[in-house]
């Protein structure tokens, strides 16, 4: 028997064929968006009907149906906040400085250090709670504030037991080169690295590696490095890039074969096509720009190039502060000038491939049933600024989150 049937839906968003492994930028525009049903049963979707016989009957009148939303930069899990580096933000003081000041990334790894495992899941999961009830059906962890071996160790492990502890699907990314630990140079820290890889992966299982290139972390030589040990280790590569000033990653990392470029502020125009005519995602995370007072990415050249792009919350204690990804997308429609449809396949379809996990952000028959019932039509999700949209929840099949006021719509 069928489990859950959604009836009358005045939405639902589809990709122009079954498929896709991602859908260039340019091509948004193809998504449709047309009234429908559907019926799921067990974790798949069904069928595009509505079911009388299923135990579940969803009203979706009024309603746009969509994908669940796939955040695909996150530093999860880490332990407490830094709130007064943003009050020194907003008064002027520079990351860099922020960070040469012993702020930044070290103050989280002092922070992570000091928190108990128990500690760190219960601040993590409560975070996830937050996204689920925000759309977020899938997102990736981060490692990166260890800056030690045993302390990356333990926050790939972390990364672990948090998926296993919250209902979305969860990857892990070890961001192995983030800051540079003290008594190492750039160089020894990824000889160290090199050299520690069994132990890394035998803790968390990472499925990439990634490396923030920038003038108070690591170089372009290091994210050669960093590509031929994802290479010889079977990862993706991804690579923070182009946040503050420009070093001319972007072809670095294109000739690496990394997955995603992300940030992005202050890439050259000239990067722009090259990264376009890649399978490369150009990842973009509008809640950092902004909160940072950054330079904006060149996102419209990108998606009017067909790029792959990408839009993901970047939530960390320091520079986004941010995982609703329904105000991400807001962000990105204002600033970016992107539709809608735009910002909506940036962080389902082509953020699962950042991830590489194919079939959690499209509808279609057969594929995992992660999907989002919004309380009203798409062009209201970033028109409402700051407003949740998200009325009920469904991951794997199951009916997961509900919105108090709008649980009439659900018939059990």
């Amino acid at each position: 028997m069928a489990g859950i049937s959604i009836a009358r839906a005045a939405q639902v968003l589809r990709p122009p064929e079954d498929g896709l492994r991602y859908l260039r930028q340019d091509r948004a525009g193809e998504l449709t968006t047309a009234p429908g049903e559907l019926t799921v049963d067990g974790a798949a979707i069904a069928a595009f009907e509505a079911s009388r016989d299923a135990p579940i009957q969803i009203d979706a009148s009024g309603c746009a149906v969509i994908p669940g939303l796939v955040d695909c930069h996150t530093h999860l899990p880490f332990a407490g906040w830094r709130a007064h580096e943003y009050a020194q933000k907003v008064a002027g003081v520079a990351y860099q400085e922020i960070a040469r000041q012993g702020g930044g990334i070290r103050s989280s790894a002092r922070s992570l250090a000091a928190a108990t495992d128990e500690d760190v899941l219960a601040q993590a999961g409560a975070a996830a709670a937050e996204m689920l009830a925000h759309g977020t059906t899938t997102f990736e962890c981060k490692s990166g504030y260890g800056l030690s071996v045993a302390a990356e160790a333990r926050s790939l492990r972390l990364a672990a037991a948090l998926a296993a502890r919250v209902t979305q699907t969860v990857t892990s990314t070890a961001l192995l080169a983030h800051a540079v630990p003290d008594g190492y140079d750039a160089d020894s820290w990824m000889t160290a690295i090199a050299e520690a890889m069994p132990q890394l992966l035998a803790a968390g299982r990472p499925t990439a590696l990634d490396i923030y290139v920038e003038n108070v972390a690591f170089s372009n030589d290091n994210l050669r490095q960093m590509g031929i040990l994802a290479r010889r280790h079977g990862l993706a590569l991804r690579a923070h890039v182009e946040q503050f000033s420009t070093h001319g990653s972007v072809p670095v990392a294109l000739e690496a074969g990394a997955r995603s470029v992300d940030h992005l502020a202050c890439m050259p125009p000239d990067d722009v096509a090259p990264l376009a005519a890649s399978e490369t995602a150009a990842v973009l995370l509008p809640g950092a720009a902004f909160l940072g007072d950054e330079r904006l990415e060149p996102a419209r050249e990108l998606a009017d190039a067909g790029a792959i792009c990408a839009l993901a919350s970047d939530f960390n204690p320091g520079t986004s502060p941010v995982n609703s990804l329904p105000l991400i997308i807001g962000l990105a429609v204002r600033r970016y000038r992107w539709s809608v449809l735009e910002a909506l396949l940036a962080c389902t379809l082509n953020a699962a491939w950042v991830l590489d996990r194919p079939g959690v952000a499209s509808l279609e028959v057969g594929l995992r049933a992660d999907l989002l019932i919004l309380d009203g039509p798409v062009d209201q999700l970033p028109y409402r600024l700051g407003h949740n949209p998200v009325a009920l929840v469904i991951v794997g099949g199951e009916l997961v989150h509900v919105r108090p006021d709008q649980a009439w719509r659900v018939d059990r």
